[in-house]
């Protein structure tokens, strides 16, 4: 890549905190805490460039598509990190949402040299896990030009998927590789160059609304309850029953009673609870309203 690293926003001094070595514990948490709050209102300004990317994501998921993520070091592992949240999350199928880190899993506890600068290695990638045009790419990185990133996502738009950039800095490479571009400016880091910071706040937060926002318009959830998690320990089960309870008003042991009816889906046991049917002509309501509990209500109500 030809871009100085001078010339990165993320790689300036910060003048806020160009003193950070001399402050006491609590200047420098103050410090750092300043810059955070900075992080959210540069995001908020990129929401018309994420509602596209929702909307796309949200259709291609519909259609039995895929959600990629590809960063390399703190991007890679975010991806990774959300990626793995959403199944016990939203109820989805382990391979829906992946985070690809360059360097491979090893890399997600331990820095691998020189993964992030291979080009070839993204490229390679796209191909090796079968992405076709049903699916998506989103590559994230903050400087907006790691090689490996680059070369996922070109791969990518040369076979026809579409891609999405996470970067954050002005006029990145990334952005002019991409179909959507999303672009947090959050500015100098706290301690030079240190992109976990920031710039890593920023991405996470997007990545939260990319697959939340996603998952709130496939119908996993209702009302704010999120009523397709999988209950994979005994915390989960009880949290699938207060998420019933809220839902419909039913006391714990009702609730308890209809998740087991259910066979342990929430969804299912509140649209039992809120039509009095039984199981599986709770299921076909569902069905008729595409996943969603309002919809199937009110489905049963017409």
């Amino acid at each position: 890549m030809n871009s100085s690293l001078e010339k990165l926003t993320t790689e300036q001094i910060n003048s806020n905190t160009k003193n950070i070595d001399i402050m006491n514990t609590v200047e420098i948490l103050n410090s750092i805490n300043d810059e955070d709050i900075k992080v959210a209102y540069a995001v908020r300004k990129e929401i018309p460039n994420i509602v596209m990317a929702v909307d796309i994501i949200t259709e291609k998921l519909k259609n039995d598509g895929r959600l990629f993520y590809i960063g390399a070091g703190t991007s890679g592992r975010l991806g990774i990190l959300d990626a793995s949240e959403c199944p016990p999350t939203f109820g989805t199928e382990h391979d829906m949402v992946q985070g690809i880190i360059a360097g491979g899993y090893d890399a997600i506890l331990n820095a691998v040299e020189g993964a992030e600068d291979d080009e070839e290695m993204g490229r390679k990638i796209v191909a090796e896990k079968g992405v076709s045009p049903k699916d998506i790419v989103v590559g994230i990185t903050a400087s907006g030009r790691t090689p490996f990133v680059i070369g996922a996502v070109r791969e990518a738009k040369r076979n026809g998927i579409t891609t999405i950039g996470i970067s954050n800095n002005q006029n990145s490479l990334i952005g002019s590789e991409v179909d959507i571009s999303i672009n947090p400016i959050v500015g100098p880091e706290v301690i030079m160059g240190s992109t976990r910071m920031k710039a890593g706040t920023s991405q996470k937060l997007v990545l939260n609304m990319l697959t939340s926002a996603s998952m709130i318009k496939l119908g996993k959830v209702y009302g704010n309850l999120m009523v397709d998690l999988q209950m994979s320990n005994k915390k989960l089960v009880d949290r699938a029953a207060r998420i019933i309870k809220y839902a419909t008003g039913a006391d714990e042991g009702k609730a308890k009673v209809y998740l087991e009816k259910s066979d342990f889906k929430p969804k299912v046991a509140i649209v039992m609870l809120k039509t009095g049917v039984d199981k599986e002509s709770a299921e076909e309501l569902l069905q008729s309203g595409n996943g969603f509990v309002a919809k199937a209500i009110e489905v049963y109500s017409k």
